[in-house]
């Protein structure tokens, strides 16, 4: 049932003096966009009227189809809490169509809502709750982001220690004002990084959420003076920053598909075939889960980041997969790899398309590794068919590219549009030099 109608949104507009609104949409990057019109031009909007150029937008369409229309999800309505109380600011995130009313095939939302009906027509409802990781950095004298801090603080740290406390405790208020639901924040192990869990739900809205999370957390921490980072590893020698995902999948009465009592490890067949999807196919959506060149800095042995291909029904942290010691109605899996720089639509939606494959296809995966991965040997993990995450965003976008999943999964619009744009990313980061090579070799050679 939707929560808002046309009527509705026109009615809180002008009973709660909102100026302006903005109709937000995320590019196949996972960078948000919007195109800002006043509360006068909302009832167009709702029409569906809005259009946008497409073409000046990286990924969309070419110059001479650049014509894009936004139509607003209602449900999405939202007023900013930290803008004016005076022409106030709300959201409305928005599809993305073409002038003839079909959906934009290089919309990610879209591709999400896709593998959703895909779910939806098997007897299943996406859930995810998802842990979402970033940096609060000092800035300088300009206002420009540095990667310099004060604080020292490490895992669970309170003030004074955490210096940042107040600033977590804002975005959290702020954030619960919008009618998130905020399961848990605290600081995380390196110096000047914070965890902020959003609350179990349905996928479309959480990957919704995350985008408008990142809006928040970045905007709060400016009005402290600081400077908020998703980069997945900004600073050499500390963990990077993750963003885990928990998963499930619901039944037509809301039951947790995962669960059966008699099962040994209280896992159904779903549950079984659901990983053994994940695990076959993650070397194929890599780069969806971490698409940056810097992601595959954070996956290195060393920094609680996995990078083996194996899962977990205990509480062992070293897989890509495991499954938390909560059970029944709690049941879920919890898949570790990808980074707080993800496009949450289309990790999603891979995630998705790749358990749903297992369960078609009735995969079933290796035993659970109960034990320290790092701590094997590379023979013991041979002997247990260990393979491992691609190492570069080079070796990711290899392994994508000859992928008929990854390609029928996405569309052949975004498959090839991204993977044009990130083969553009790795070869320009193959011809810089680094400091690193710099300070290795200048002296030596």
């Amino acid at each position: 049932m939707s929560k808002y109608s046309k009527k509705d949104i026109l009615r809180l507009v002008e009973e709660d003096d909102v100026e302006f609104i903005r109709l937000q949409f995320t590019d196949i990057f996972g960078m948000l966009k919007n195109v800002a019109i006043t509360s006068s031009q909302l009832k167009k909007a709702l029409d569906n009227q809005c259009m946008f150029d497409g073409s000046a937008i990286e990924g969309f369409v070419r110059v001479e189809e650049s014509d894009m229309y936004l139509h607003p999800d209602l449900d999405t309505f939202e007023i900013f809490p930290w803008r004016p109380q005076q022409g106030k600011v709300a959201r409305l995130v928005c599809d993305v169509y073409r002038p003839g009313g079909e959906p934009f095939e290089g919309d990610p939302r879209f591709v999400l809502k896709r593998i959703l009906k895909e779910a939806a027509d098997m007897g299943y409802t996406f859930l995810v709750g998802p842990e979402c990781e970033f940096f609060l950095f000092q800035t300088d004298e300009e206002g420009k982001p540095t990667t310099r801090t004060h604080e020292m603080a490490g895992y669970f740290d309170v003030s004074p220690i955490d210096m940042a406390e107040n600033v977590r405790r804002d975005i959290v208020l702020n954030l619960e004002e919008m009618g998130f639901e905020v399961d848990a924040s605290h600081h995380e192990i390196a110096p000047a990084q914070h965890e902020i869990d959003l609350q179990y739900g349905e996928a479309l809205n959480t990957a919704d959420n995350i985008m408008t999370f990142k809006m928040a957390v970045k905007t709060i921490a400016r009005r402290h003076g600081l400077h908020a980072t998703f980069m997945p590893k900004p600073k050499a020698g500390v963990n990077g920053s993750g963003m885990h995902i928990n998963m499930s999948l619901a039944d037509k009465d809301g039951r947790n598909v995962f669960v059966d009592e008699s099962d040994r490890l209280g896992l159904s067949r779903e549950a079984y075939h659901f990983i053994a999807g994940i695990l076959k196919h993650m070397k194929e959506i890599t780069v969806l889960t971490n698409p940056l060149v810097n992601s595959y800095k954070r996956l290195v042995p060393g920094y609680d980041a996995p990078i083996y291909i194996a899962w977990s029904a205990a509480s062992n942290r070293s897989p890509l997969i495991r499954v938390p010691s909560s059970r029944g109605n709690h049941t879920r899996i919890e898949l570790r790899c990808p980074d707080s720089a993800v496009n949450p639509y289309l990790a999603l939606a891979a995630c998705l398309g790749a358990g749903l494959d297992g369960i078609r296809r009735q995969l079933e995966p290796p035993a659970s590794v109960d034990n320290n991965i790092y701590a094997m040997t590379e023979e013991e993990r041979r002997q247990q068919g260990i393979e491992w995450l691609p190492e570069t965003l080079g070796e990711a976008l290899e392994i994508y590219a000859n992928s008929s999943f990854a390609r029928e999964l996405l569309g052949e619009h975004i498959f090839n549009k991204y993977l044009e744009a990130k083969n553009a990313e790795w070869k320009k980061f193959r011809a810089e030099v680094t400091d690193w090579e710099v300070e290795e070799y200048l002296y030596k050679f």
